[in-house]
């Protein structure tokens, strides 16, 4: 197996100086605004913690082990997020018979990068070695479930990944259209001439760090101003800085296969129909131009972070009926 890509656990003295959410508060302020059958609430519905050692740096892993699941999914957060933030996610696929594993990417959650290294780039390749090493543990298929950018990461990683199942995606947009753009950033200078500052400046201004709670809509990640606030207050997800070079990347990114010529495996967006964060307009367009096999829902009522009913339970619903077919192939 290659080094890069396998996971072990790391030497006994060098895990216990990491750190762990076992022994952090901050992310259990985000389980109340979930159904009591999502939440983390004890051995059974809490992940197990490890560490992957990838390309110099320590990747924290939650996995939901479920030994007789006929399908792995990969959980993918995006730049308000981390891994243990997808834990209700992950407390739903284990009660309906599915394995997951849920990284914190570089610079989010517990998984640490050095500034000068940390580039959108850094994650699809992270994704796309997460997704080799999980095929080379067993012989299962793996399937990825992506949240806000993490849906348009899932794309990405597939298209360098061989092999993927299949991938649901609550938003699917393209980054380099300027109304995506637009949309993504707090404000108009940000949204249009900040970019081409950042593109032309990059020499001076790519390790300038950027507050992600100032430069994005992170007051939109939910319609419920409290949950919004828990989450631009977080350090380890939308309250972290970033250097400009990470957004700067992640607004340039060209997939490594174009929607039209698309067809690794089949994909479903299940758009929020509440989302005031990624205008769904954004992700239709990316959808239309799919040439493999796709299905769209719209979940009712339902914010960014989709945490609200009918939405929820559609959501619930339709990556279930998803994930059972890609198992049955």
């Amino acid at each position: 197996m290659n080094t890069t890509t396998a996971i072990a656990h790391l030497p006994d003295d060098r895990a216990r100086r990491l750190p762990r959410y076992a022994d952090l508060e901050g992310w259990r302020a985000y389980q109340p605004w979930f159904p009591e059958t999502m939440r983390c609430v004890g051995a059974d519905t809490t992940p197990e913690e490890s560490w992957w050692r990838w390309r110099g740096l320590d990747v924290h892993l939650d996995r939901m082990t479920a030994p007789e699941a006929p399908l792995k999914v990969v959980v993918l957060h995006g730049v308000g997020a981390y891994g243990r933030v997808m834990a209700p996610a992950a407390v739903l696929a284990r009660r309906h018979g599915f394995e997951t594993v849920a990284p914190d990417l570089p610079g989010f959650g517990l998984t640490r990068v050095p500034r000068r290294r940390l580039t959108y780039d850094l994650w699809i390749d992270c994704v796309a070695d997460l997704i080799a090493a999980e095929q080379a543990r067993d012989a299962r298929p793996v399937a990825l479930f992506g949240v806000s950018l993490g849906g348009l990461l899932a794309y990405q990683a597939a298209g360098r990944a061989p092999g993927v199942a299949g991938l649901v995606a609550t938003t699917l947009a393209d980054p380099r259209e300027p109304a995506v753009r637009r949309d993504f950033a707090r404000n108009r200078l940000l949204g249009g001439p900040g970019l081409w500052l950042l593109r032309h400046l990059r020499l001076v201004a790519d390790g300038l760090p950027m507050p992600m709670a100032q430069v994005s809509k992170m007051h939109r990640i939910s319609n419920d101003p409290a949950l919004s606030a828990i989450c631009s207050d977080d350090r380890l997800g939308g309250g972290s800085w970033v250097p400009a070079r990470f957004l700067r990347t992640m607004l340039e990114a060209a997939p490594a296969v174009e929607p039209e010529r698309f067809d690794a495996c089949p994909i479903l967006l299940a758009h929020p129909g509440a989302d005031r964060m990624t205008d769904i307009s954004h992700s239709l367009r990316f959808y239309d131009r799919l040439a493999g096999e796709k299905e769209l829902v719209l979940l009712e009522g339902a914010s960014h972070m989709p945490t609200e009913q009918p939405g929820l339970d559609q959501l619930e619903a339709a990556v279930v009926r998803f994930m059972r077919r890609l198992a049955a192939r």
